[in-house]
């Protein structure tokens, strides 16, 4: 691929696939919530990906994509799975130990990660200062959504921030190691069979240590929300995210999932009824302002 087209800015095509791509993922984690009172975490994540990779590899089968030939991306492809799966053990075991909100603020400061990493590692994409202006704002909306912090008050809820760091660690790592890898030049529907094919032993490993398991045959709404998560959001959106990685500047689409946590308040308050506070307005706006920013013409 042309390094000209490799790291392009986001049209307006992009753009509305990606805002796309962050509805579904608001409502992932609604759906996330629903099931996991009936299917626990890291058990749900590891069958997800599993009945997920089925499905991928059948869409394979019809589409004709070549699965299983030598294009030198085995290595890189299996490190890319055991980023994902531990992107999800970190997530999933670090809300154990800290709150929601400061979950969310540390996973979201994987935009900031690929945007330095970026800057060394692929050419052509890195941010000037209105764009790292526009980082930071929608940053800030982010903080105002969710609030600031309070001081630690349980020595385990440490561990869990980092925990939640070391995830949104994982999670630039696996966009850049897309982007700046041989994992650019093969279809996004293997790249994401690499990630579901080794994260679901490794999950399986962790639901066993954490001692999960499922007690009784889970709710028809439960059900429901988890073949949301398996049928839409890992079968198809990710393949999305992963066609859109490889053509456009990764460093401004990771600034553009500041809209999904937005999404996700949005979501439980339409699915949930959890209430909308008014700092929420004034969050996107200064996400939006922010992604206006990011996206400006250099």
């Amino acid at each position: 691929m042309p390094p000209s087209t490799s790291s392009r800015p986001l049209d307006a095509l992009a753009i509305a696939i990606t805002i796309g791509l962050c509805v579904s993922w608001g409502f992932n984690n609604v759906a996330i919530k629903i099931a996991i009172h009936d299917i626990p975490p890291l058990l749900q994540s590891a069958t997800r990906s599993l009945l997920a990779a089925i499905l991928v590899a059948a869409w394979c089968r019809v589409r004709g994509i070549a699965l299983f030939e030598r294009d030198g991306t085995l290595a890189t492809g299996i490190f890319a799975g055991v980023l994902f799966a531990f992107e999800f053990l970190l997530i999933y075991r670090g809300l154990v130990w800290t709150t929601v909100t400061r979950g969310t603020l540390f996973l979201y400061l994987a935009p900031f990660f690929v945007v330095i990493g970026s800057r060394w590692l692929i050419p052509g994409d890195r941010f000037h200062l209105w764009q790292w202006i526009g980082l930071l704002l929608s940053f800030a909306g982010i903080v105002i959504a969710f609030g600031i912090p309070g001081p630690v008050s349980d020595p385990h809820q440490i561990f869990g921030d980092l925990m939640l760091i070391g995830a949104a660690l994982a999670w630039a790592a696996t966009t850049l190691l897309i982007k700046a890898s041989p994992l650019s030049r093969i279809s996004p529907e293997k790249t994401l069979l690499y990630q579901l094919v080794i994260s679901v032993p490794l999950l399986a490993i962790g639901a066993m240590i954490f001692g999960e398991h499922i007690d009784a045959m889970p709710s028809a709404l439960a059900l429901g929300a988890f073949v949301y998560q398996t049928i839409w959001v890992v079968s198809v959106t990710f393949v999305v995210w992963f066609w859109l990685i490889i053509r456009y500047s990764a460093a401004r689409l990771s600034v553009f999932t500041f809209l999904a946590p937005l999404c996700g308040v949005t979501a439980g308050h339409l699915v949930l009824n959890e209430p909308l506070t008014p700092p929420f307005i004034i969050a996107a706006v200064l996400v939006a302002a922010g992604l206006i920013l990011v996206n400006r013409p250099g």
